[in-house]
């Protein structure tokens, strides 16, 4: 019995270290693609394997090993370059070389408009139980990728910003919630993200296996266990992180 549990164990070490690791949701600036209290599985294999990718970060090596380039488009896992050690998540817009612009809460690569339209409203719930809604937009990468973004606010924070050139082996990172996401269009060196090194990635987000509404006043609290199985988010269990 103890072999039994040993091996379970060692495979399961196995497959967190080596190829999916277990990530969960604890904030709103994925929305609407990720909602707090969803729990994603990192596929490490994706960008190959460098220090951050094994628990604690242990400076065995430099650089990725098998690395590959991470798309425009994906949703990835990293690790926060002012402190090397915060597990990040947001989506890749701009690749080694791109120039990132935002101008009236519209995206430009390259001097080129992503095209995005208007498609219905993000409805949230609020802490006092009153709903909010929220714009929800498609963009639609150079590539053909589509996804939604929130713009909650015209004219927000990061609403007309750049221009950034992302640097040779960095990244530029937004979260699919515009106003409500620090990403690397906050550059500050205390409080920001910046362009991330290709090192720092983790892995990029596949796909969710649970999901509760935590964040919904009222929903799954621990202390009213028979309430958990109409908290449960069933429709979002095995849906795929685009």
């Amino acid at each position: 019995m103890i072999s039994i549990f040993l091996h379970a164990l060692i495979i399961a070490f196995v497959v967190r270290v080596f190829f999916y690791q277990p990530f969960n949701i604890p904030s709103g600036s994925m929305q609407s693609t990720l909602l707090i209290g969803d729990y994603l599985f990192v596929s490490k294999l994706s960008y190959g394997y460098s220090k951050h990718s094994f628990p604690f970060s242990p400076n065995i090596f430099s650089g990725r090993i098998w690395g590959a380039s991470p798309n425009r488009g994906d949703v990835a896992v990293f690790k926060l370059p002012r402190d090397n050690s915060t597990d990040y998540i947001k989506r890749v817009i701009g690749l080694p070389g791109d120039e990132i612009l935002v101008r009236g809460g519209v995206l430009f690569i390259n001097g080129k408009e992503v095209p995005r339209r208007r498609v219905d409203d993000f409805v949230q719930v609020g802490e006092d139980g009153r709903e909010r809604r929220i714009p929800r937009y498609e963009e639609t990468l150079p590539e053909g990728r589509k996804y939604f973004v929130l713009d909650a606010r015209a004219n927000g924070e990061y609403d007309n910003v750049g221009p950034y050139k992302v640097p040779e082996g960095h990244y530029f990172m937004m979260g699919d919630n515009r106003d409500n996401s620090t990403d690397s269009r906050d550059q500050s060196p205390r409080y920001g993200v910046g362009y991330v090194p290709l090192e720092n990635f983790i892995g990029r987000a596949d796909i969710i296996f649970f999901s509760a509404a935590v964040d919904e006043p009222g929903r799954f609290e621990l202390t009213r266990p028979w309430t958990w199985p109409f908290d449960v988010r069933w429709s979002r269990i095995f849906m795929l992180v685009r």
